[in-house]
């Protein structure tokens, strides 16, 4: 069985909160907290601490994304953006700052599972990307340093690169390290002597 969701429902009219609440109750099993009021919106949710966060806006402005954006802590957890009207460029700006969904025309009771179920789907995507990119980063930024280890190694005694390859990781397995660990142990003390 999976786990219950915590969702928190950032809705000021108490009519609408209660609709949002009855259309979750009626599509799932979740933890459901609303919050009605903006200010300390950020450690309102914080304390919280929600799997998914769905706001319900009739008339947003660029300010009043940006501002919900930094509260809901969209890297954190999807958040859905509900609003019964639409600016040019508000819905770019919503899923450029983040945000996992942006319905306009409003919160309908049919509409909250399959919106919930996208941004849920959305953010994961998303997540997965950051991590690779932050992997791909790391794992450059690695390369970059074996290298100059590789160059230094190369200087100092006179070795091809190969077995100036061959030296890092036989360094790296005698110490049962990683062959970056063992590259920027050598880049540093260089530039420590050099």
């Amino acid at each position: 069985m999976p786990e219950l969701l915590t969702i928190v429902v950032v809705e000021p009219d108490p009519d609408r909160a209660r609709l949002i609440v009855e259309a979750l109750d009626d599509s799932g099993d979740y933890q459901v907290h609303v919050i009605a009021e903006r200010a300390a919106l950020a450690r309102q949710i914080a304390k919280v601490n929600p799997d998914v966060v769905l706001i319900d806006l009739a008339d947003p402005s660029r300010d009043t994304i940006e501002e919900l954006t930094l509260a809901t802590g969209p890297l954190d957890r999807p958040v859905a953006l509900f609003v019964d009207r639409s600016a040019e460029g508000l819905s770019t700006a919503a899923i450029e700052a983040g945000l996992s969904a942006y319905v306009v025309d409003g919160l309908t009771p049919t509409r909250v599972r399959p919106v919930l179920d996208a941004a849920i789907a959305r953010f994961r995507i998303m997540a997965r990307m950051r991590a690779e990119l932050a992997e791909t980063k790391r794992a450059l930024e690695e390369r970059k340093v074996i290298d100059r280890a590789k160059g230094l190694l190369m200087r100092a005694r006179g070795i091809p690169e190969d077995e100036a390859y061959a030296l890092l990781r036989r360094t790296a397995m005698d110490q049962g390290r990683r062959v970056a660990d063992v590259a920027e142990a050598l880049v540093t003390a260089a530039g420590l002597l050099g």
